[in-house]
């Protein structure tokens, strides 16, 4: 007997929607093979722990892994999960993580690279202590990171610059990236929680593990550092990293930051990248609060919460990547920007108050790293309040860089600026 044409459908989708359900890894001798075996197929990863030994390779468009299952890598220097030069694949739902006494790693969480129409949504990584990132895209485009939460993704580690002519030294610092992208274009963070708990910025920290000494120096003084840090043999910025790094000025594009929940940063969001939005986010006790440099134009903030940033919560400034026209190379400048309807609180109250004494404003616009930088310039900063309820722990609320190449048509209007103890600015602000 024939059936009846809706019913036909209707049992046909359930038969594959079962089908598709059938698709688990439990049905391979382990993950990877059943990535192998279903090419452009989505797995599901039922409830339970699966530790790994090497890491997680999806090589294939339109595949990908989900479910509520834990996935631990065992193997410390490898990544959990690679996804190289495969479009539409997706990651949701899982937790990633790695086993107690090999939680500290070089490697990333996930890392992806030359991929597009990546998603990586709902993703849990945990305790990925590296040197590295948790979640890496690389050459990457229209891709999106969503309502992820990585918790714990610092490490000590050495921060070696001495093969840099500007610094010349290295030295033991806190460092570790929640999310980073590099060489990208078109890509969405949103909605993240990236929250570091295990290493903070406190003096008990800092004597344990002697963070910001010299363990290296080279014979000359770098021509960044002053002769004062360089005979110290110490620096202060022992927290490096970022809870969200953009990289790769001159390269990366198109990349917007909304909604994000960041505690405990060394830099909650650290911008190396022009035509980028930053709206809704909430940075909660870092060193910096947010800096965009290196060639940064036409960043917009706007909507953020910046609580409890001990050194700057927003900063602008060329950098050594800034440079000006060159031959066949058009100028890499800052500037073009906008600074709107922000709330800085409680500036200078986080864990890192003790490090930076009152040489430290809420807002900071700063000159170039090297004289031939071009400034700063064109910024509007309008609407934006800097609200202290204790007495205020800086001079100024705005600093504002002199010199050859200080920032340049700075536009302020509608702020409300609560005054540091030495005032408002360290000089009149334009109009």
């Amino acid at each position: 007997m024939k059936l009846p044409f809706l019913l036909t459908l209707f049992l046909t989708t359930t038969l594959a929607a079962a089908q598709q359900a059938e698709l688990k890894v439990t049905d391979y001798l382990s993950i990877q093979k059943a990535i192998d075996a279903n090419p452009g197929r989505m797995l599901y990863v039922p409830a339970g722990d699966y530790e790994i030994t090497e890491k997680l390779r999806i090589h294939t468009d339109n595949s990908g892994l989900h479910g509520p299952g834990r996935i631990i890598q065992t193997a410390p220097n490898a990544p959990i999960i690679e996804i190289e030069q495969a479009t539409g694949v997706r990651v949701r739902d899982l937790t990633l993580t790695r086993p107690e006494g090999k939680m500290e790693t070089n490697a990333d969480g996930i890392i992806a690279v030359k991929c597009q129409r990546l998603r990586i949504d709902d993703v849990q990584v945990l305790d990925n202590r590296t040197a590295s990132a948790a979640i890496a895209l690389r050459e990457c485009r229209d891709s999106a990171v969503r309502g992820c939460v990585i918790e714990n993704y610092s490490r000590i580690t050495v921060d070696d610059r001495t093969a840099s002519a500007h610094y010349g030294y290295a030295f033991d610092c806190i460092s570790g990236t929640g999310i980073s992208v590099s060489y990208s274009s078109g890509i969405l963070i949103q909605g993240c929680r990236v929250v570091e708990r295990h290493l903070l910025t406190t003096a008990e920290v800092q004597q344990k593990f002697g963070l910001g000494k010299f363990v290296k120096k080279n014979p000359v003084k770098g021509s960044l550092i002053s002769q004062k840090t360089w005979d110290e043999g110490r620096v202060d910025n022992w927290h490096q990293g970022s809870a969200i790094l953009i990289d790769s000025p001159e390269a990366s594009d198109y990349t917007q930051l909304l909604g994000n929940y960041i505690e405990n940063a060394g830099q909650g969001m650290d911008i190396h990248a022009d035509h980028v939005t930053i709206a809704q986010n909430i940075v909660n006790n870092a060193f910096i609060g947010m800096k965009a440099m290196h060639g940064s134009r036409n960043v917009i903030i706007t909507g953020n919460q910046f609580t409890r940033n001990d050194l700057w919560a927003i900063g602008l400034m060329p950098g050594a990547a800034s440079h000006p026209a060159l031959e066949g190379k058009p100028a890499n400048a800052d500037g073009g920007s906008i600074i709107a309807n922000n709330i800085i609180s409680d500036f200078g109250h986080g864990h890192a108050h003790w490090i930076w004494g009152s040489e430290r404003s809420p807002l900071k616009f700063d000159s170039g790293q090297e004289p031939d930088d071009p400034p700063l310039t064109d910024v509007i900063i309008q609407g934006n309040v800097v609200h202290s309820i204790d007495s205020p722990r800086y001079k100024f609320a705005v600093t504002i860089a002199g010199g050859s190449n200080a920032p340049q048509g700075l536009h302020f209007s509608n702020n409300i600026l609560a005054p540091g103890t030495a005032g408002i600015a360290n000089k009149d602000l334009p109009p």
